[in-house]
């Protein structure tokens, strides 16, 4: 999410943001293209992953589920993220872009805020469509259902998109210097919407799901079998692992970014870091595919499938994934 620029609208420090004469520099320069290498090869990964999630789902009829729609609509964010973020965060480090140079900056600073924040948001959606299937799951089906999902996956990316929209165009208009108060007041607003809202809900949610998973695990124990159960434990703890390498890999990407972008309201921050933070963060989009369809024994089928060729070969729609 990129909320780089300076007070002053510089970027003038080496590789990422790096001007001119710095790029004429040979030693310092071929440094750059390698990193731009790995960036792109990274963008490469992120799509490719995102791609295997959503063909999964669309072709497999046994993944036509609410669930699966969400990290559906997750996928395409950040498959969005890898087409579209990625090259323009290249082309913009490589040329100092300010805000008011080219129509570039201000539609990829759009394209950034929006498909970031949407990728949160349908996190934050699936950990409470998880909450609904641990802890109410009599209820799951009421409370979760298809048109439940699809109002969900429009309400997200319609406030993505006007969260990017109107913190590009106050950057833009915004009609004094410095930290003013409307400035302050959409800054932070987007702030809490896109990340620090999400998060607390994600959170609490996982913290439920945990103590509920935990606490029924145990009553089966007890109940049932009288003693410890080996199948059990090791239930409790993919179920316990799941999510902490979900909650864990989100805030593991995005703390650091957003944690630094908050001080931007009281002190100046360096920029070198503040980018690198920004490509540290967008690496959630690369991880989440992996997170969401190598932990499940039917995305991995699904995949192998997918890899393989054979979906061009016959139709497997109704293939019974293991």
């Amino acid at each position: 999410m990129d909320l780089r620029r300076s007070i002053n609208g510089t970027t003038d420090f080496p590789c990422l943001g790096i001007d001119e004469a710095f790029l004429q520099m040979e030693g310092h320069s071929a440094k750059c293209v390698l990193i731009h290498l790995f960036m792109a090869f990274h963008a490469a990964i992120t799509v490719f992953g995102n791609l295997l999630v959503i063909t999964s789902i669309l072709y497999f009829r046994q993944l036509h589920s609410p669930t699966n729609y969400l990290i559906t609509s997750l996928a395409v964010a950040d498959l969005l993220v890898g087409t579209l973020v990625y090259p323009m965060t290249i082309h913009s480090s490589l040329t100092s872009c300010v805000f008011s140079d080219a129509l570039l900056c201000p539609v990829r600073q759009v394209l950034d805020v929006s498909l970031c924040t949407a990728s949160i948001l349908n996190l934050c959606c699936i950990s409470v469509d998880r909450y609904y299937a641990v802890c109410e799951p009599l209820r799951y089906r009421v409370k979760i259902n298809d048109h439940v999902v699809v109002l969900m996956i429009a309400v997200n990316w319609a406030v993505s998109l006007l969260i990017g929209l109107c913190l590009t165009t106050v950057e833009i208009h915004a009609p004094c210097e410095g930290l003013c108060v409307i400035v302050v007041f959409v800054r932070l607003l987007g702030l809490i919407i896109a990340f620090y809202l999400p998060m607390t809900v994600m959170l609490s949610i996982y913290l439920k799901i945990f103590m509920v998973a935990h606490r029924q695990v145990r009553s089966i124990q007890v109940a049932v079998l009288k003693t410890s159960n080996p199948t059990i434990s090791r239930m409790e703890r993919k179920a316990t692992t799941t999510l902490a390498v979900v909650m864990g890999t989100f805030l593991i990407c995005w703390l650091p970014f957003f944690l630094y972008t908050t001080l931007l309201f009281v002190t100046p921050v360096n920029l070198l870091v503040m980018e690198f933070l920004n490509w540290f963060a967008l690496c959630n989009s690369t991880l989440n595919p992996f997170i969401y369809g190598f932990f499940y024994s039917w995305f991995r089928s699904a995949f192998r499938m997918i890899i393989a060729g054979k979906i061009f070969k016959g139709d497997f729609r109704n293939s019974r994934l293991q």
